[in-house]
């Protein structure tokens, strides 16, 4: 059942690939303690008192609440699934409470060190120093996740309209504008983009590609980043998703709407959003006890 269930979060639900990697991987977890726990082969065996055994072991361990939580909606959804395909007649997860979340507040970089970064490191000359400025400039400027990052294709770049497309969550296309300073650092790249697949006798529908004309990958995109943002920022998360807290953010300091803050980051739910307005409650903080008589 579980490379069923892989298939249908994957084809039908339409998870991203990271979701369901980490759900494949929770699923094995769990498997794995039935196993050595229960001698219970098949995870559509177990019932509640298993997986509440199973949490318990997972708080001991040390594990994080949002991890945990995200382990315990991985099972949720497996059980719904074999529910759906008849295999068992009641989900056990109803039974189980998760744990509580605490509040969380996003990692971000203040908009002066962005600032700075941009406009006075110095990232050097050729392909690779264009494309590296380029993928911090379009994570910050954009607010987009890694993965529509790595899957921005040139034909949903409309350079004349400031514009870009990216396929988000679920599948869902949304429609992005961009600056024009982006877009001419874009139109700059563009010829130092084509020189490399030349060089390398290719083609790729991939905007940002690596320096043998390859899709970009994962890995290189975070060391890209955290080389920058450890010039300007002594935060300890320096990640692209850092950057994309960093575009909300400074965002909704400067009086952006919320709405339109969840619109641009492609979130279903105005809550996921709302993370970001702690910060913008700490600026009036800030201007209050600045400009108040008695403050």
């Amino acid at each position: 059942m579980r490379d069923r269930f892989t298939r249908y979060i994957e084809q039908e639900k339409r998870y991203s690939h990271h979701s369901v990697k980490a759900y494949t991987s929770d699923l094995d977890q769990f498997t794995q303690y039935l196993e050595s726990h229960y001698d219970i082969v098949q995870p559509e065996d177990a019932d509640h008192f298993m997986i509440r055994s199973w949490l318990v072991f997972l708080i001991d361990e040390s594990v994080s609440t949002r991890t945990i939580n995200r382990k315990t909606s991985c099972l949720n959804s497996f059980y719904r699934f074999l529910i759906r395909e008849k295999k068992i007649l009641e989900n056990p997860m109803l039974k189980v409470t998760p744990p509580k979340t605490g509040s969380y507040l996003p990692s971000f970089v203040k908009e002066h060190e962005m600032e700075h970064l941009l406009e006075e490191i110095d990232f050097g000359t050729g392909f690779t120093a264009s494309r590296d400025k380029l993928i911090i400039e379009i994570l910050y400027d954009t607010g987009m996740r890694l993965s529509e990052l790595i899957n921005l294709k040139t034909d949903k770049i409309n350079l004349n309209s400031f514009s870009l497309k990216v396929i988000g969550k679920r599948n869902k296309e949304r429609l992005i504008p961009i600056t024009k300073n982006l877009a001419c650092l874009m139109t700059e790249h563009n010829t130092l983009r084509r020189e490399i697949l030349q060089k390398h006798n290719k083609t790729s529908p991939y905007y940002i590609i690596t320096g043998k004309g390859e899709q970009l990958y994962p890995k290189l995109v975070y060391r890209i980043v955290n080389k920058y943002l450890a010039y300007v920022s002594s935060n300890s998360k320096k990640s692209p998703h850092t950057l994309r807290h960093s575009f909300a953010t400074n965002l909704l300091n400067n009086g952006a709407d919320l709405n339109a803050v969840k619109e641009l980051l492609g979130h279903s739910s105005l809550a996921a959003t709302q993370i970001y307005t702690h910060t913008t409650i700490e600026k009036l903080k800030e201007i209050y006890k600045r400009a108040h008589p008695r403050a």
